[in-house]
């Protein structure tokens, strides 16, 4: 039987400019675009081209000059600071137009550059459109950033203006903000004119006169402006990859193809309709942020809630729960570390029982593989499909998802379904040949890429060339490893430098990590190869296990290794496992594999500024420590 999904997605590979020409039929265009897909100088295609629009326009004034004004826009619910505010379509335009008339008065115009470095307030989110709104090309640095990271930012985007908070709040902890962004501005070769600081109640900035503005008394001041037609191959935004180092890689998204492929994907994947409440429990230093806080929920003419704290200890592990039955979610989309975190604290679900959840349709898992265990855990307590799918910072949607909103196929467990409607994936070996279903390969997207993907890097061609577009001539290079079942589903297994070389064998650590998280008394797990002078690489697991499990350490880890040896087979040279109280992670939740990796192999290492908690890479050296490894680390 052909379904809606299978109809959308043969059209998008084989007639991809009619198939996106009519998506783009339901956006306002100041002016249509004269050609749909331009491939003169490939692969630097462009879509859209002649085309002019307004994505903050597209994202607010439609909706209030199509009559639903007064329908809720944002939902800012923080219980960090106890405050649930609420802004209507109307609201935030009048708010964001007003901004923009501010940026306009500190000299931003069309193509300047403006560096948002502010925690999960709505404010952060009318910073970003008001960018917009004016042509200004915005770039979201997370916040609290370490200075030097910020700094590096700084010199590449060369922000005219930057626009931040007085603090941000990390858990019960507050974060000053200014003497950060003080010390950037300090470091940085590139000085911008002026900084807007936002004063939170918590923690008052110190402004430096002639340099700093206070938002409040400047949006007193400022008389609104006008949304500014734009090509839509202009810039939208810069957003660096997380966990960068030296020199960032400043993905750039365009203004047409991000409008029209967001668009669409509301309905298309989320099953999302206007007046839907739609909840993406990430952070805006995210792409996710980016993606589904603020564009494609508010460009659908939906609500979108914006969450201020953790999945854990904000108050506790029901958080979640009372927000989709206060504010009545219809999707959620999160991390699966946050699942594990909750599942961790409350292994039975008893905090759900406490909530009406008659309002959740669908839970959408994201930003690092959905382990099976967690996956079938939200099922059984939360009884509504939970679809795994998989993206990248680089391609600012999905790749490969259940499409809800065109077809719901049944869910293999490991399996983030299929390729997207506009992604023509593949699985190939070193030679771009393709390679039998099944078998494990790099995953690549053939030419030209889907509407929304980057474009290029910030002001380095070069470099995406060398990143994204050389290894595999005519295919963008996804960096992940994985294969294609003869059902089309697809399988993402690793990184492709997380597959491993045991005795000549290549492994997936990622097929380990699944075997682990299987064992009860798993929270979650991460298996990475170390270096052996016998057999090249191997495997090492580190288990961090439920609350309240009472049995012994070792008896735990005989299970998995035994697990290891059943499923995947001596082959696999799994022998070693520890338990530990948690993984390093960055904010946005992904295991620092990498720095992991580089602890134990004695090699010196830096502390990514993404890092969520520094104390936890101290704990994992003296875990490696312990089994022989990462004597003579040192950090950078």
């Amino acid at each position: 039987m052909t379904t809606p999904y299978d109809v959308a997605y043969a059209e998008s590979i084989h007639h991809p400019e009619e198939f996106w020409a009519r998506a783009a039929e339901e956006c306002h265009w100041y002016k249509k675009w004269d050609k749909v897909l331009d491939d003169s100088n490939k692969p630097f295609y462009r879509w859209f081209v002649g085309g002019e629009l307004n994505t903050c326009y597209n994202a607010l004034d439609l909706h209030v000059d199509s009559g639903r004004g007064d329908q809720p826009a944002v939902i800012y619910d923080s219980p960090v600071t106890d405050t649930i505010k609420i802004y209507t379509y109307l609201e935030l335009r009048d708010e964001v137009a007003r901004l923009a008339g501010v940026l306009r008065d500190q000299g931003v115009t069309k193509g300047d550059r403006v560096i948002i470095y502010m925690p999960m307030i709505p404010q952060a989110l009318m910073a970003m459109l008001a960018c917009a709104r004016i042509g200004a090309i915005h770039s979201v640095v997370f916040g609290g950033f370490a200075a030097n990271e910020l700094a590096t930012r700084i010199n590449d985007a060369t922000p005219k203006v930057i626009v931040s908070a007085s603090c941000g709040i990390e858990g019960a902890k507050i974060i000053p903000y200014k003497p950060l962004l003080d010390k950037a501005i300090e470091m940085a070769a590139f000085k911008p004119q002026s900084c807007i600081i936002f004063q939170r109640s918590m923690e008052k900035a110190q402004l430096i006169q002639g340099r700093d503005l206070d938002w409040d008394q400047a949006m007193a001041g400022a008389s609104p402006a006008d949304c500014v037609p734009v090509a839509a191959t202009d810039p939208l935004y810069i957003l660096y990859t997380s966990g960068t180092t030296g020199q960032p890689k400043g993905v750039v998204r365009d203004n047409g193809g991000h409008l029209v492929a967001l668009k669409w994907t509301m309905k298309a994947i989320y099953d999302i309709d206007p007046g839907d409440v739609f909840w993406a429990a990430s952070d805006v230093g995210w792409v996710v942020g980016h993606s589904y806080i603020v564009y494609a929920p508010l460009f659908k003419g939906a609500t979108s809630v914006l969450f201020e704290g953790k999945p854990v200890g904000t108050p506790d592990a029901g958080v979640f729960w009372r927000i989709i039955s206060q504010h009545k979610v219809k999707s959620q989309f999160t991390a699966p570390t946050a699942f594990r975190a909750i599942k961790r604290e409350d292994p039975n679900g008893d905090l759900i029982k406490n909530y009406d959840l008659s309002s959740l349709k669908i839970l959408f898992l994201a930003g690092e593989r959905s382990d099976p265990d967690t996956i079938q855990w939200s099922e059984r307590n939360l009884k509504v499909p939970v679809i795994d799918h998989w993206w990248q910072t680089e391609t600012g949607w999905a790749i490969a998802a259940n499409c809800m909103g065109l077809h719901r196929f049944p869910v293999k467990y490991g399996s983030p379904t299929k390729a997207v409607p506009g992604w023509n994936l593949l699985a190939v070996d070193p030679g771009t040949k393709p390679v039998p279903a099944g078998e494990t390969g790099a995953l690549v997207v053939k030419l030209p890429l889907p509407p929304g993907a980057l474009t290029t890097l910030w002001q380095n061609d070069a470099r995406f060339l060398e990143a994204y577009m050389e290894e595999f001539p005519g295919y963008y290079k996804t960096a992940d490893a994985g294969y294609i079942d003869a059902e089309n589903y697809v399988y993402v297994m690793a990184r492709t430098d997380d597959i491993i070389n045991v005795a000549g064998h290549r492994l997936s650590t990622g097929a380990m990590e699944e075997v682990l998280s299987d064992h009860p008394d798993v929270a979650e797990c991460a298996v990475l190869g170390v270096e052996d002078q016998l057999k090249g690489q191997v495997p090492i697991g580190f288990l961090v296990l439920k609350a309240g499990v009472k049995r012994p350490n070792e008896d735990i880890i005989k299970e998995v290794i035994a697990m290891v040896r059943d499923r995947i087979g001596p082959v696999a040279a799994f022998k070693t496992a520890t338990v530990v109280k948690r993984l390093p992670k960055t904010r946005s939740g992904k295991i620092l594999r990498g720095t992991i990796q580089k602890i134990a192999d004695n090699k010196t290492y830096k502390v990514p500024a993404t890092i969520d908690d520094p104390e936890t890479l101290n704990e994992m050296k003296q875990a490696l420590t312990g089994l022989g490894y990462a004597g003579s680390t040192s950090a950078s």
